[in-house]
């Protein structure tokens, strides 16, 4: 790989590996992932894909092997840095992880808030965020009142509201009905083509379609065992 394919690498994997105990979660893993790569990651369920969204964001350490985010290695971030390390990342969980007693508005500012940002500043970029993700009707809300898909879509608006260079999504259509999978996952490819690297984690290959440029990669028992390229 010559140095400008290196420099358009925004995730690096050297052998890396995740114990849990006496268990391998992830058996010597080497990926590149391109700057703005659409990368869907599947396999059963206990394969280890979640882990390795994980490991990614620093939310688990590798027990083995190196991780360079946008040339930064994960093994030399101090605690003082990783707060602003993970703001390169929007993450979009399976289960929401809305604050139930917050409003949307107030879900989704709260990742602006953390980065300092002005209100005035605030104000604007969520309620933009929240009419792409239809939700802009309803930001005086409290997530328990909204439905499943209604609520995955404020936490993608809260994943983007910052911009991020990575987007991180952790089974995030699993507890949809396959219409609210959909528009949550045209949603996050959205981005995509804004320019956001964005790895989705799912075993719901039917959300694939002949149109979307990126690539398959199927992991199982914690190693990669294919990876495809689509278109």
């Amino acid at each position: 790989m010559n140095n400008n394919d290196t420099k358009n690498l925004i995730i690096r994997l050297f052998n890396v590996s995740k114990k849990f105990g006496g268990v391998l979660a992830l058996k010597d893993i080497t990926l590149d992932i391109k700057k703005g790569e659409f990368v869907f990651i599947s396999g059963p369920s206990g394969a280890g894909k979640s882990t390795l969204l994980k490991i990614l964001c620093l939310a688990e350490k590798a027990s083995e092997g190196q991780i360079l985010i946008d040339g930064m290695n994960l093994s030399r971030i101090s605690s003082s840095k990783l707060p602003f390390f993970r703001r390169r990342f929007g993450m979009v969980f399976q289960d929401f992880k809305l604050i139930p007693n917050r409003t949307v508005y107030e879900n989704v500012a709260l990742v602006l808030e953390a980065a300092g940002e002005k209100s005035s500043y605030i104000k604007k970029k969520v309620m933009q965020v929240l009419r792409t993700t239809g939700m802009e009707k309803k930001f005086k809300a409290f997530p328990p009142t909204l439905s499943g898909g209604e609520q995955q879509r404020v936490a993608v608006a809260r994943a983007v509201v910052g911009e991020p260079s990575i987007i991180l999504a952790d089974e995030p259509t699993g507890s949809l009905d396959s219409k609210s999978a959909q528009i949550i996952f045209d949603f996050l490819m959205e981005y995509h083509k804004k320019g956001s690297t964005v790895l989705i984690v799912s075993h719901n290959l039917n959300l694939l379609d002949s149109t979307i440029k990126g690539r398959n990669i199927e992991i199982s028992e914690g190693t990669i065992k294919r990876t495809a390229t689509m278109l």
